[in-house]
């Protein structure tokens, strides 16, 4: 089953000498439960389909429908909402809150929402996620690693459609990127959860079950499976 169906995207900045074709006519579909990488050179247009995704930029045409909902077509307001709900979002730079815990960044989208946290769902992605003893700490009382954990479990409180990840591993180390990409291939195999990355990593690139490359705003190449080991 599709959850992700994209159609005819087309991204346009600026007018006349200024005009910038970032998406040219993208199509694709994400089944769910797929693991996704998405590479491509710089100003490729990656990070802005990425963007279009997560709802935080809108296209100029085509359609971006998720779950059976054209984002495209929704008010500021409704796409607030179902961004919240039904999208997770990881950045490279983690952008927690800075004056508050753990906890408290991890179940902020739940409480944006209007909703108690689910202590039992918090519970399991802490311990899954290494946070047990970091409940209490500020983002400042935590490593580069800790932070982008704690970005994950925030991302997924809601149990998202999509979880998409902008460079997840772009601001750490070797070893904690191996964490990182271990955690999200263990939520992606375990929870079924569907997973979009952009990437210049090229380890990331080969776990995954798909690698898709986009080239001046269009895809080049939708790899699957064996195709992936032989790129």
């Amino acid at each position: 089953m599709n959850i992700l169906e994209i159609k005819n995207l087309c991204k346009v900045y600026g007018t006349g000498e200024t005009k910038v074709d970032a998406l040219k006519n993208v199509s694709l579909d994400v089944e769910q439960g797929e693991f996704v990488a998405i590479v491509g050179p710089s100003g490729s247009g990656k990070s802005t389909l990425l963007h279009i995704l997560g709802g935080v930029d809108s296209p100029t045409s085509g359609e971006v429908i998720i779950s059976g909902t054209d984002i495209s077509k929704l008010d500021e307001t409704k796409l607030a909402i179902f961004r919240r709900r039904q999208i997770g979002l990881i950045y490279q730079f983690y952008n927690l809150i800075p004056i508050l815990n753990v906890e408290e960044n991890m179940t902020l989208p739940i409480l944006l929402d209007g909703k108690k946290p689910d202590q039992a769902v918090l519970s399991d992605l802490v311990e899954k996620l290494g946070l047990s003893s970091r409940l209490m700490h500020l983002p400042n009382q935590l490593s580069g690693g800790q932070q982008q954990r704690v970005s994950i479990g925030r991302a997924l409180m809601n149990h998202p459609a999509l979880l998409l990840a902008d460079e997840p591993t772009g601001n750490l180390d070797s070893e904690n990127s191996k964490e990182i990409v271990s955690l999200l291939r263990k939520f992606n195999k375990e929870n079924k959860q569907t997973v979009i990355i952009i990437t210049h990593d090229e380890r990331i690139a080969l776990s995954a079950d798909r690698v898709i490359t986009i080239e001046d705003g269009r895809i080049t190449r939708d790899s699957k499976g064996a195709e992936v080991s032989a790129l």
